[in-house]
């Protein structure tokens, strides 16, 4: 099994097929690559935490080398998502920060949907959002944000149906109000 897929969060690595992505970023349908998804999502957050992002820290969390990293952000460049001349700090233009933001959200509602849905550990559903962020379709994504939205504003906090599903996967038994 030949992996090809590196999560930005995790830094776990994931085997997949290569697919492209349809993402609606700032009202225009643009196709971006899973790779590429993943470079402008590690420069997203690094900068955050940073304030700045080098090639050699790219490279150490992409967990590839720095002459990859080079060679791939001057096709990120040609296609106006970043700005870096060599030896510069690389920076995030207007659509490649639209893209980035766009599948950080994903990235932390599909982890929040398995979490709260799913009771799955935050580690786990942190690895689990980090596939499937790159192929969930919109309407997909979409009902889980309204889910999530719906889920939290509920004036009984956790409705009961949750909590009686996480019993039921502690125990493997319905409760006595579901029987």
């Amino acid at each position: 099994m030949k992996y090809k897929y590196l999560c930005a969060i995790t830094q776990k690595y994931y085997c997949n097929k290569l697919y492209v992505e349809s993402i609606r970023c700032g009202g225009e349908l643009k196709l971006v690559r899973k790779r590429e998804e993943e470079y402008l999502e590690m420069i997203y957050l690094l900068s955050k935490k940073k304030g700045f992002v080098r090639v050699k820290d790219l490279a150490s969390k992409l967990g590839v080398k720095p002459p990859s990293v080079v060679e791939y952000l001057s096709k990120l460049s040609k296609k106006g998502y970043i700005s870096y001349e060599k030896g510069e700090y690389i920076l995030l233009n207007e659509k490649g920060k639209k893209i980035a933001e766009e599948v950080y959200r994903k990235h932390e509602a599909i982890k929040e949907f398995l979490v709260l849905l799913l009771n799955i550990p935050e580690e786990i559903a942190e690895e689990d959002a980090c596939y499937i962020e790159h192929g969930i379709h919109p309407e997909t994504m979409n009902r889980i944000e309204k889910f999530i939205e719906f889920v939290k504003s509920c004036p009984k906090k956790v409705p009961i149906w949750i909590k009686h599903l996480r019993k039921y996967y502690v125990s493997g038994e319905y409760p006595e109000e579901c029987k």
